[in-house]
């Protein structure tokens, strides 16, 4: 069996070998507060504090030490855990303080012998999950009413100012030292990779020109300047730091909308998941990789019935149906997109009762000033974003017995083409209804891309019309003609030409370059307006994806490879 060490990336001078782990370990997201090796997460009343107090012998592969608070894959996944945590196990809490256990050190970023070292695909990932977990921490302050507050108590350098960034203050300590920046330009060639530049010029609203000047000074900027710019939002002395931050916490938490003290959470427990080879099993989700035809099918099981109440949805806690699929279907698209980089198609299906799934959506959207049905809506809303945001071909297979409706039917309209069955297959000896899909409230806009538009809004940008059209369709059976002329599905095959047409279009992705469909899907995915987000996850992620695989950044001689070695970076001056 071949060992992390043996298979280990290329190695410089002042660098040690990091392996690719999605080559020679599976990475597991899975984590809970008493297995945390670098975060804390502590309650007290309506303010809950996450600690950054990383261990340096605590990375997720061997081969470099997260010194500084300095962090990786591992420190995320710690993260996102948290703040899921809070939201679903904590209704009581109203604030959250994010700090830094060490002393005169918030956190320096992301680990630069990590970077340097790792395989292109393994930095790309880990930017990419860090960036969806900084967004989740935006949209609980937005939409669970549960506002952040970064307590920088040392330097916030790179990826540590950004994490400070994605709260809604940020106090810095003046203890005429920390100062908070953006150095990745002046001493790593690479950009701030999870968000920097845009939310200090569109978030914080700092001067482009200033801006400009920040995010090429090294050593940063602290003190009443760093206020002045409006890079943080207070500089407080060290001796009034503490009670500071407990001031600003108690008057954030007084503005939260959430149900406090007397409210019962629900405990996330481990999930359950079976593996036998090929196949990944859930209680509803179901992965199955066929590795010769380069496939993943995901399908997702709807639900067996509604609840009767919103009190028997909290009476079931993390096993209620949709906050359960949620967890599993979000666990499966983080394994594959991080383990099986050569599945680079992904066949999305369902199989359910369509009208269990518009009954579960009735209950949803007739409780949604509940916090729970809140927070387990949004969880969904974020888990299909991961969809959108994953750099795979997606594909929406409905057949006999799926359930595309309401809620799931995002599933379909975040792919990148759709197939539904006209009619039932001839030779099924157990023969399901026709394929229908069902629109609802859910599809009209409650759950937006990043590009704050709904997926049909999306969908149907050139037309008014056709979306005036498809909205109208709201609460009927569509079958699969009417689905086509609506424009809902891509093909709608018969039983005779469905598995050639569904075998035809795999082959053809996959004899194309992955990395002209990774560039190709995401141009196509986020039609219409710009957002920051979509600048995080589009312009931002594309530079430095080119950037990552550059000489003047990656090559022996660029500057994550001699970053500590004493040596300055060779730079090919042309312009690209």
């Amino acid at each position: 069996m071949t060992t992390l060490e043996d298979r280990s990336a290329a190695t410089t001078e002042g660098t040690a070998p990091v392996a690719d782990p999605a080559a020679t370990t599976e990475v597991s997201f899975d984590t809970s507060p008493d297995r945390y090796k670098h975060w804390t997460l502590s309650v007290d009343g309506e303010v809950a504090t996450l600690t950054l107090d990383v261990a340096e012998d605590g990375g997720i592969v061997p081969g470099y030490e997260l010194k500084m608070n300095s962090y990786d894959l591992g420190v995320d996944i710690e993260l996102h855990d948290a703040v899921q945590r809070i939201r679903f196990e904590h209704p009581e809490v109203k604030a959250v303080v994010v700090t830094s256990g060490k002393d005169r050190m918030f956190c320096a970023g992301a680990n630069i012998k990590m970077l340097a070292a790792s395989p292109h695909s393994w930095k790309v990932n880990f930017c990419k999950f860090t960036n969806e977990t900084r967004n989740g921490i935006e949209d609980a302050t937005e939409h669970s009413g549960l506002p952040f507050i970064a307590a920088v108590n040392g330097t916030a350098a790179g990826g540590g100012y950004e994490l400070a960034l994605a709260c809604d203050q940020i106090v810095l300590i003046d203890d005429n030292s920390s100062a908070v920046s953006l150095p990745e330009v002046p001493l790593l060639g690479v950009l701030p990779g999870t968000g920097g530049l845009t939310r200090v010029v569109d978030k914080r609203g700092v001067r482009r020109d200033l801006a400009d000047v920040f995010s090429t000074t090294a050593e940063g900027i602290r003190g009443d300047r760093a206020v002045k710019w409006r890079l943080v939002d207070a500089v407080v002395k060290a001796s009034e730091f503490s009670d500071d931050i407990a001031r600003r916490a108690a008057e954030a938490a007084a503005t939260s909308n959430r149900p406090g003290a007397g409210a019962q959470g629900v405990q996330l427990t481990p999930l359950r998941r079976e593996v036998e080879g090929d196949t990944t099993r859930y209680e509803h989700v179901r992965v199955e990789i066929d590795r010769e035809a380069g496939t993943a099918t995901i399908t997702v099981l709807g639900p067996t019935a509604a609840p009767s109440s919103v009190e028997e949805l909290h009476e079931q806690g993390d096993s209620a149906w949709l906050l359960a699929t949620t967890r599993e279907l979000d666990d499966a698209i983080l394994r594959l997109r991080t383990n099986e980089l050569a599945v680079g198609t992904w066949l999305l299906r369902t199989e359910g009762d369509v009208a269990g799934v518009i009954a579960y959506d009735e209950l949803l959207l007739a409780h949604r000033d509940d916090w729970l049905v809140n927070e387990t809506i949004g969880f969904w809303k974020r888990t299909v974003k991961r969809l959108d945001t994953t750099s795979r071909s997606l594909f929406a297979l409905i057949e006999p017995g799926s359930c595309f409706a309401g809620l799931l039917a995002e599933i379909a309209f975040a792919a990148d083409r759709s197939f539904m069955l006209e009619g039932q297959f001839e030779d099924d000896e157990n023969p399901k209804p026709p394929a229908v899909i069902r629109l609802d409230e859910f599809n009209t806009g409650l759950l937006p891309m990043s590009n704050d538009l709904s997926r049909l809004q999306v969908r149907f940008l050139g037309s008014a019309d056709e979306l005036a059209a498809a909205e109208a369709a709201v609460g009927r059976d569509l079958d699969a003609a009417e689905a086509l002329e609506l424009g809902l599905v891509t093909s709608a095959p018969d039983d005779i030409d469905w598995e050639d047409e569904i075998r035809l279009v795999v082959e053809e992705r996959k004899s194309f370059s992955p990395d002209a469909l990774t560039g190709m899907e995401a141009n196509l995915r986020f039609a219409g307006q710009e957002t920051p987000e979509t600048k995080v996850f589009g312009r931002l992620t594309a530079w430095q994806n080119w950037i990552f695989q550059r000489p003047n950044a990656a090559g022996p001689e660029g500057a994550l490879r001699r970053y500590g070695t004493g040596q300055r970076a060779d730079y090919d001056r042309k312009r690209v």
